[in-house]
Parts: structure tokens; C-alpha cells; sequence
């Protein structure tokens, strides 16, 4: 199952939060990526039908196994792109702002070969 740009930031959303707050909630997601309840409404409904998180009664949603494998994924992108983009002088806010953007059309190869030669070269 393929997931789409919006699929994959709010993924990353709930892994950031989840990483600086337990547990996490729809309105949480809302604050943090600054979209309306009903938006994020969708999007957690639609990640839950395709198996990415779980939502228990009381609303706290969590990742499946499938959702936190692709959660980590999206979230290390970001964060190498972000890096790589710092280590060849652009501004951080600027950085992230485009490592947001690339993270989600970059192939799997081509992130792969970046992070290679990184580990190579670089130490980032």
C-alpha cells in the first residue's frame, strides 16, 4: 500500500510528538502541524483504515508495527536532509523547510547512496 505526502506527515508528526510527549492525540497534531481538527480527523481516520496507527477509546493514538517502521523512515530522511543541507551552509529553518519537501519524492537508492557517502566522508 502506497502512502501518500500527507500519509507520511502526519506519520512524522506523531513520531516527533511521540518522542517529546506521551501519549499522543489528534489535537496534539492539529497544534503541532497547524491544520483544523476536521483535517486531522481525516488524515488519523484514514492511517488508522490503512493499518498505520491505532487510536484507543479515550483517543491516544499509536503506531502498528507497519506505521512506526515507516514513521522512523520518513523521520531519518528528515533529519540526514536537514543535516546535509546545514553542512553545505543553508540556514536551519530554510534546511528543514526543504528536507520536507525532498524527504518525500527522494527514491529509497538515492537516499541510501547520500547516506553512504556521508558515512564516508562527512560524518553527519
Amino acid at each position: 500500500m502506497s502512502l501518500k505526502e500527507s500519509g507520511e506527515m502526519y506519520l512524522e508528526s506523531i513520531y516527533v510528538l511521540s518522542r517529546s510527549k506521551q501519549p499522543v492525540r489528534s489535537i496534539d497534531i492539529a497544534e503541532y502541524m497547524n491544520f483544523t481538527k476536521p483535517s486531522v480527523s481525516r488524515g488519523v481516520g484514514l492511517l488508522k483504515e490503512q493499518g498505520y496507527i491505532v487510536v484507543d477509546k479515550d483517543g491516544y493514538i499509536s503506531f502498528t508495527d507497519d506505521g512506526a517502521k515507516i514513521a522512523e523512515k520518513i523521520y531519518e530522511r528528515h533529519t540526514v536532509l536537514t543535516n546535509v543541507l546545514k553542512a553545505i551552509g543553508i540556514d536551519e529553518e530554510t534546511a528543514a523547510e526543504d528536507a520536507c519537501r525532498i524527504e518525500h519524492v527522494i527514491s529509497e537508492k538515492t537516499f541510501i547512496a547520500i547516506k553512504e557517502y556521508l558515512q564516508l566522508n562527512m560524518q553527519i
